[in-house]
């Protein structure tokens, strides 16, 4: 019965993204994750497999191709990424926050942790964030300093996520920790301590925004195990639900208060604005 009700959630699941790549002939048959997993070794694990970022909900390219392009060519990427993802039918899916905050962020010191292809830290760089991008990929970091450099912004800081201890030499005044779909994909004995190490350099009074997927999705999709559920969001070792309790159990016993939650883009992501008000 179980194994019936995964197989009926793959598809709902999948969201938007599926449903687009489906009309546009470009949908692929379920393949489970074949690179290897050890969550002894999180760090290589992840590394693995976010070496590619999302350009468009129908396209995936890996940061060395990405670097292989022209300069006029990868701008055209990343415009492009923007503009799919944020405007049209898919305000809701992250127009909506960069309309909320973009302004907002206006001097603020701000960390982007997991930065991927940056269209959100990059836009808030644009309104005059102070951004450090943060990343376990080194050709991740790469692309985003090209196209920061290309777009003429200045007051940017690139940082190698190698492993925890390489997170401590970040300063520990940030207004803002930004995390968007990046802390949700290993299992929460292993991002504990990268929530507790991150909240070190966020200050008192500072703010906490993440993107996540909802305990809601999870049950559409049949309750599958968090593996298998990567596999069919993803293609991904691993994704998990975060709700605001499971939030806030990351960072106990530091006390938050919650600005903001909210479910959107019909039910598959969720948003979390939290203010830290210390231990």
């Amino acid at each position: 019965m179980n194994t019936q009700i995964e197989r009926q959630g793959e598809n709902k699941s999948m969201g938007l993204a599926s449903k687009i790549k489906t009309t546009l002939g470009l949908a692929e048959p379920f393949k489970p994750y074949d690179k290897p997993v050890d969550w002894q070794k999180p760090y290589e694990t992840l590394r693995t497999k976010w070496v590619e970022v999302p350009i468009t909900n129908w396209e995936i390219l890996s940061t060395e191709e990405l670097l292989a392009l022209r300069d006029d060519e990868l701008l055209a990427k990343w415009e492009k990424s923007r503009a799919t993802l944020t405007t049209g039918a898919e305000w809701d899916h992250r127009g909506w926050y960069h309309a909320l905050y973009a302004d907002s962020m206006r001097g603020k010191k701000v960390m982007d942790i997991g930065s991927g292809f940056g269209v959100d830290s990059i836009t808030f760089a644009q309104h005059g964030a102070r951004m450090t991008f943060v990343d376990l990929v080194e050709t991740n970091l790469k692309v985003l300093q090209r196209v920061c450099k290309i777009l003429g912004l200045k007051d940017v800081r690139f940082h190698h996520f190698q492993d925890l201890n390489s997170l401590r030499a970040l300063d520990t005044d940030y207004d803002v920790i930004m995390a968007m779909g990046s802390l949700h994909n290993a299992p929460v004995e292993v991002m504990k301590p990268e929530y507790q190490e991150l909240l070190r350099h966020l200050r008192i009074g500072g703010r906490w925004l993440q993107l996540a997927y909802p305990k809601s999705l999870w049950i559409k999709a049949g309750r599958p195990t968090f593996d298998k559920w990567g596999q069919m969001l993803e293609r991904s070792p691993w994704e998990e639900w975060y709700d605001v309790p499971k939030l806030l159990s990351m960072f106990e016993p530091a006390r938050f208060e919650v600005v903001l939650y909210r479910e959107f883009h019909n039910g598959d992501f969720n948003w979390f604005d939290l203010v830290y008000r210390g231990q």
